[in-house]
């Protein structure tokens, strides 16, 4: 099989959707099939970037981008119809599968569609929920209405959770099935613990240590994230918190607490090392699809606090294997993570179970559910 795989973010742009993207098309090409992801260039890339870190059968095809209005460190493809339909022309794909409902997006399902290509649908980012935080609030319902109309032209739309896909069809999109996310638990794992980065964060053997990891953007709803630890830190002032990742809230927010430790983006090894020194994973989003980063916490062994939906509700029992909150619910956050604070004796069987239910999590079946959805839509009528 032939897979155009047109998606705006992508490695060297690391982030959940990235990843998951990256993860699906190297296990694509390791089964045989030739996989090209078609996406925008991105901020101080020079020349196309390669993939062979992932796999020699991943090509790219690289489009002019734009900087993304209030989102600056991130580009969106141009709308190249015209291009593509020569590329595809050239280099005719079994498959188009469009993980990205922005103009790039837009100009590759017109273009599939010109050519008579099968085309697939995935959607990660609920950018219609994302309004609000970015003064854009009358355009929700636009925003839902475009997204509907543009899922509803493609054979399937796939979204990360059962409860996310039924959420969709409530919505009348069409056609939406699941294709859940695994997790590296090779990679994440509690043993990439590091006493020597404690210790940079002035931390004690017994200090516990809040972590945040993910875009430091509004959406996230980090202000809620800073509360929670205030909590923490009334019934254990030793606490620390550490943020992993940047975002246009950044540097307003570091200004606001320089006492919270910024590290910055960390990739590998060395975000895996982030995850398994912190304790307490604190995840106050409400705008996920999925989250990937909930599951990368539990995998390495840490205490998680989440509000109960996306991947929190599919992998998280309350008390059990980690922490969940209803929606909404700021209050019941803030006053989850104190209890949870002064509950420390309960930590060590949680962080065990989290662990334990993420190695149920593999990405091989994630990849050949993938694989066979996808053959399904080439061998429609």
């Amino acid at each position: 099989m032939k897979l155009a795989l047109v998606t705006e973010t992508y490695p060297p742009e690391v982030n959940g959707v990235a990843m998951t993207l990256a993860r699906l098309a190297k296990g694509l090409a390791l089964r045989g099939h030739e996989v090209e992801v078609i996406r925008p260039r991105q901020k101080g890339e020079a020349s196309p970037v390669t993939l062979a870190s992932l796999s020699p059968q991943v090509a790219e095809y690289v489009v002019p981008g734009v900087a993304i209005p209030s989102y600056t460190s991130l580009r969106m493809g141009l709308p190249v119809r015209g291009r593509l339909i020569r590329r595809w022309r050239e280099v005719r794909p079994d498959v188009v599968h469009v993980a990205t409902e922005g103009p790039l997006g837009l100009a590759a399902l017109s273009a599939a569609r010109r050519l008579g290509l099968p085309v697939t649908s995935s959607f990660h980012t609920n950018f219609h929920a994302y309004g609000g935080h970015y003064g854009l609030e009358l355009l929700k319902g636009l925003a839902l209405r475009y997204l509907r109309w543009f899922h509803n032209r493609t054979s399937c739309t796939l979204v990360p959770t059962a409860g996310g896909a039924r959420q969709l069809a409530e919505e009348g999109f069409r056609g939406v099935g699941v294709l859940a996310r695994g997790v590296d638990t090779t990679l994440f794992h509690p043993q990439k613990r590091s006493e020597q980065l404690r210790a940079t964060w002035g931390a004690a053997a017994t200090d516990p240590v809040a972590i945040y990891v993910g875009r430091i953007a509004a959406e996230k709803n980090l202000g809620l994230a800073v509360q929670a630890f205030a909590a923490l830190q009334r019934v254990v002032p030793d606490a620390r918190f550490v943020l992993v990742g940047d975002g246009p809230e950044r540097a307003v927010l570091a200004r606001r607490h320089p006492e919270f430790i910024w590290a910055g983006v960390r990739r590998g090894d060395e975000l895996a090392a982030h995850y398994a020194s912190a304790d307490l994973f604190i995840f106050p989003s409400v705008t996920e699809t999925f989250g990937n980063v909930v599951t990368e916490a539990m995998a390495s062994g840490l205490v998680v606090v989440a509000f109960d939906y996306a991947s929190a509700r599919e992998h998280l029992r309350d008390g059990n294997n980690g922490y969940t909150v209803p929606l909404p619910d700021p209050g019941g956050f803030v006053a989850k993570v104190g209890e949870v604070a002064a509950d420390r004796g309960a930590w060590p069987g949680i962080r065990s179970r989290a662990r334990e239910t993420t190695l149920e999590i593999t990405w091989d079946a994630v990849i050949d559910r993938f694989a066979a959805q996808l053959e399904v839509s080439r061998t429609k009528p």
